[in-house]
């Protein structure tokens, strides 16, 4: 799936500055020294000038710079923490794919993380003989559709010679190098029109960053390819095990019959999967992954002129190519509805789609006016008409835009008993409502400022701010039509947009009913013959230690101080204030936390939900949600097992009437029979549907059923007979009753704690003095006035303990669900919490099994290419007196699964050693902690966390102390101790017609759980 990073920022007026470039926007000059010599690019003979392009009054400060070669190149500081988003942003995705390979720019995407011939080697030129024999044999293998025991032979040679290969390479290395630096989230996507590479740097290690960076664009050699080809085959599986996947796919090709937006998929076809070109990748490769056909977008603590120094330092020498022009296929229009139906076990839905003008276009700015009117989370026509007043369990708009062209997609789920053609009714109508220009004159202003609101949230977010620069790079517009972009959507009317939703919204529908039953066409990708590749735990390339050696600056970490951090003072007696300022943007979000939930009662799970289907005093429910709309401000109650939150939040300038409004909705909210009988309905709807997804299935209800029993935590609900007794007034005599129990008050907004009584002069007063100035209420007054609690608040009822049961048995549980893989977990029990092992559980995880660098990682798919996604954690509980858990997961076909039990059962029980790993997981968490900064509301729910543990410091404090003195004979004692040999239970879904029972039965005594038994009802 494409990610949408679209990242709406207003547009500003050009203004003047020195020095002008080439274009007509204003540019400014850098004049810069160069540094010393790189690791693989030399160092520029003389000063260079650095021209960039930039917007006056821009609120990200973005630099442009364009390098010699057409490197593209966008900055924009933010010192929020030492670190940096970086983003590798490629003009070329799945729609450049051949037809005759598709799928592969994503795979691609996976070779690039494999390495150079300098990266990833042991003896270059020793593995490339046995690569480019491999490169041969996929062509050969190709043409051998028609003759399976030719091919079979053939694969036969490709998989000896892959381990011949394997010997001289050094398998992860670029993730070695990402978890050494301290690096987060390294991780890329392909869609459509674009393969993203992503990073989030310390600050201090821009220069290795960028070295390896252009080690990889520079070159891309297909190491490992079989091996990783069959991850792919697990990724290709879980979508074919994902109906919202197989939906939006016959969405696409219905909607674009000719363009490869509908007649290619991102991940490709079995057929491409299985018949590989090694040889039309390197071209792909070559043609696409060039320097002016790339742009980086770094956004963090960095310096411009040193930044785009270093930049140019590495990648400046790259040559450029002409990239080959995509003629994209025009698709003639939709005349008449098309229909299509998908059957799968998930449950049921109906999807519409449009087909619109691309997202660079003004109907690509009106289309995402279109969708918000439709659904904007609180007063949208679906919002209400729909979701507000139950006539369907959900619904919702959402929009895929690209460069083309761009998809509307409305969708909803039926309540019980509801066929999806009326729920298509309903969707079509609210559709009708914006034709008609039937909606609120004052829906497009609030849609407006509320979009500002998140734009100015999302400016906290280095990730967000670098995804607007990329974002604008594959659109292949200017910053500052790109800003333009939100000016336009500021102006667009009520009567823009009813012209645009008759002239686009017509018979040119496609309609896609996903209903639950068993697909006739499911398929799988087969197993292939793969003998496992060494692990090469403890070699490292020339260039690895090379780089690694490089000097950068030491960054100390800052850890929270509660004590500094938070002020905390009383609102009143009992009810205690912990207060953060904002002195970054005008936001604010206020929380009451009481500590209570549906383990002291089940009912408040079902009293927090109803409260969205209430009005007060002379507003409606709806009327409710416009009205906080209008006020850019919005707010949730949820009840967690032990926990209840009541947040408001939003523009701080309107906090006391939205706070007043919110007050009253708590403390006086009108019962509704006919919204508490539609919720039941919807309720026991949902439970129905939960028994249809595998997550659920497995995350929630099986591991809840093994750690509890079958009374527990998941299972303490009301059951449907409760349900349809509860009364309207017994709920909302339950919410009144909410504000009188002992809670606290955390706020983060830029409000002062006490009343300001030095803001500006009143007009026409004579002096300072206390009456000639504007009050400014501070929050204590404020809250004091408005939230509405007795004089002396009661402690929250006694919870319901769930015991914790032994697992002492080995056992294997398994649940019957019709899917192509298997997935497993292992899960054993541990100690109680103890802060003590907080160290020892983070070195342990770091190296094991918590990431792409880590020993089950690199074990299980990349040596034996059992699975796409595997790992393990020892896991630490989230409140004093509850036990650790080791939680260990493999998802891969179930003819695979007795080799992949194996395979994660031999880690667990003789942990592999590599002191190399051990000292890169040392690296990736001392220059994690020091560059990380907890900051914002954050401080808040970091002290939340803490307490529960029964902490009043910042634990990373201990963990970056300790860990870097661990050895390895430490962590195997922890290991020993805690892992190797322990009782565990095995939870199993799959499909009971692909299920090795025996293969189950060597692990414990196997028992099927029904879904009545995990679910309770």
């Amino acid at each position: 799936m494409k990610k949408n990073f679209l990242l709406l920022i207003p547009a500003l007026t050009v203004l003047g500055v020195a020095t002008q470039c080439q274009s007509s926007k204003t540019a400014s000059t850098a004049s810069t020294t160069p540094a010393a010599a790189p690791v693989t690019a030399a160092a520029p003979a003389a000063p260079k000038e650095y021209r960039y392009e930039s917007v006056p009054g821009d609120p990200l400060g973005v630099r442009i710079y364009h390098l010699d070669n057409g490197l593209t190149v966008y900055l924009s500081d933010y010192k929020d923490a030492p670190r940096i988003q970086t983003y590798l942003a490629v003009r070329a995705g799945s729609k450049n794919d051949p037809a005759t390979a598709t799928g592969l720019a994503h795979y691609l995407e996976h070779m690039v993380f494999k390495g150079t011939s300098q990266l990833g080697t042991q003896d270059w030129a020793k593995e490339k003989v046995e690569l480019d024999k491999i490169e041969a044999l996929y062509e050969v293998y190709r043409g051998q559709r028609n003759d399976p025991a030719a091919r079979k032979r053939t694969y036969h040679q490709i998989d000896s010679i892959s381990g011949v290969a394997a010997r001289y390479a050094v398998p992860n290395e670029y993730d070695k190098v990402m978890g050494a630096i301290g690096a987060k989230g390294s991780n890329a996507h392909t869609s459509n029109e674009e393969t993203v590479y992503q990073e989030d740097i310390p600050s201090n290690q821009l220069e290795k960053w960028a070295a390896i960076q252009a080690e990889r664009l520079r070159e891309m050699v297909p190491r490992l390819f079989h091996t990783e080809l069959e991850a792919v085959y697990e990724e290709k599986n879980r979508g074919l095990d994902s109906d919202f996947n197989k939906e939006f796919e016959a969405l696409n090709a219905a909607l674009y019959p000719t363009h490869p937006y509908g007649t290619q998929t991102t991940i490709g076809t079995i057929e491409h999967l299985q018949n590989p070109s090694i040889t039309e990748i390197k071209k792909y490769f070559g043609q696409y992954y060039v320097p002016n056909n790339v742009a980086l977008c770094l956004s963090g603590d960095l310096d411009y002129d040193q930044t785009i120094r270093v930049i140019d330092k590495y990648f400046g020498a790259m040559p450029s190519k002409p990239v080959p022009a995509f003629n994209a296929p025009v698709e003639k229009p939709l005349t008449a509805p098309i229909t299509k139906e998908i059957l799968g076990p998930q449950s049921e839905n109906v999807m519409l789609g449009f087909r619109l003008p691309g997202k660079a276009s003004k109907d690509g700015v009106r289309l995402r006016m279109l969708d918000k009117i439709l659904t904007n989370g609180q007063a949208g026509l679906i919002d209400l008409d729909l979701n507000q007043q139950q006539k369907v369990l959900e619904a919702a708009s959402f929009t895929d835009l690209n460069d083309d062209y761009s998809t509307h997609v409305i969708y909803g789920t039926p309540r019980q008993g509801q066929k999806l053609e009326e729920v298509k009714a309903l969707l079509l109508g609210e559709l009708d409502k914006v034709k008609k220009g039937n909606f609120p004159d004052w829906l497009i202003p609030a849609i407006i400022n509320n979009e500002k609101l998140t734009r100015t949230k999302s400016y906290e977010s280095n990730e967000a701010r670098a995804s607007a620069m990329y974002e604008a790079f594959i659109e292949r517009i200017d910053w500052k039509d790109y800003l333009q972009q939100q000016d336009d959507f500021g102006k667009i009317t009520k009567a823009e947009i009813v012209k645009f939703a008759n002239d686009n919204y017509g018979p040119n529908v496609v309609t896609v009913f996903k209903r639950t039953g068993t697909d006739p066409n499911k398929v799988k990708v087969v197993k292939p013959a793969i003998t496992p590749v060494p692990a090469n735990r403890d070699v490292a390339s020339a260039y690895y230690k090379q780089l690694t050696a490089m000097p950068s600056t030491e960054l100390q970490p800052v850890f929270v101080d509660y004590k500094k951090d938070i002020q905390e003072t009383e609102i009143k007696p009992g009810l205690p204030l912990y207060y953060t300022h904002n002195a970054e943007n005008g936001l604010f979000n206020l929380s009451y936390v009481f500590d209570l939930g549906k383990n002291n009662d089940p009912r408040w799970s079902l009293a927090t939900d109803y409260l969205q289907y209430l009005g007060t005093g002379n507003y409606t429910a709806a009327q409710l949600q416009q009205e906080f709309y209008k006020l850019g401000c919005s707010f949730n109650v949820s009840s967690g097992p032990d926990r209840i939150f009541v947040t408001l939040n939003g523009l701080d300038s309107n906090l006391e009437p939205a706070l007043k409004l919110f007050e009253q909705l708590l403390n006086a909210p009108k019962p509704d029979a006919v919204a508490l009988k539609d919720m039941v309905a919807g309720v026991l709807k949902q439970r129905q549907d939960a028994k249809l997804e595998k997550r659920v299935i497995l995350n929630q209800a099986m591991v809840n059923y093994v750690k509890y029993g079958p009374k527990n935590p998941f299972t303490n609900i009301l059951s449907e007979k409760e349900l349809k007794a509860v009364k309207p007034e017994q709920l909302t005599a339950l919410l009144k009753k909410l504000p009188t129990y002992q809670h606290r008050v955390l706020y983060y907004g830029p409000r002062t704690r006490e009343d300001d009584l030095s803001a500006t002069p009143r007009p026409g007063s004579k002096g300072p003095g206390r009456e000639g100035m504007y009050k400014r209420d501070g929050v204590v007054s404020i809250i004091d006035h408005l939230h509405q609690t007795p004089a002396k608040l009661t402690p929250a009822p006694a919870a319901k303990d769930f015991a914790e049961q032994p697992l002492k048995d080995k056992k294997v549980y398994w649940v019957d669900y019709n899917m192509v893989q298997a997935e497993i977990l292992f899960l054993t029990k541990g100690d109680l919490y103890s802060k003590e092992l907080a160290p020892t559980l983070a070195l342990y995880n770091e190296y094991f099994g918590g990431g792409m660098g880590s020993i089950v990682f690199q074990d299980l798919r990349e040596s034996k290419a059992l699975a796409y996604s595997a790992y393990s954690g020892y896991n630490s509980a989230d409140k004093l007196g509850r036990s650790n858990y080791n939680l260990s997961y493999i998802g891969t076909q179930s003819d695979k699964l007795p080799e992949a039990m194996a395979g994660m059962e031999a880690l667990l029980t003789d942990m592999p050693v590599a002191e190399a790993n051990l000292e890169i997981a040392k690296n990736a968490i001392r220059n994690s902690i020091s560059t990380e900064r907890i900051t914002k509301e954050n401080i808040l729910m970091s002290y939340e966390r803490a307490k529960r543990l029964g902490l009043d410091y910042d634990i990373r404090r201990d963990v970056y102390a300790s860990t870097q003195k661990m050895t390895f004979d430490e962590l195997k004692k922890f290991q020993l101790a805690k892992v190797h040999g322990q009782n565990q239970v095995i939870l199993v879904i799959g499909s009971k017609d692909r299920l090795n029972f025996k293969e189950l039965a060597k692990y414990g005594q196997v028992q099927q759980l029904t879904l009545k038994e995990i679910f309770g009802y």
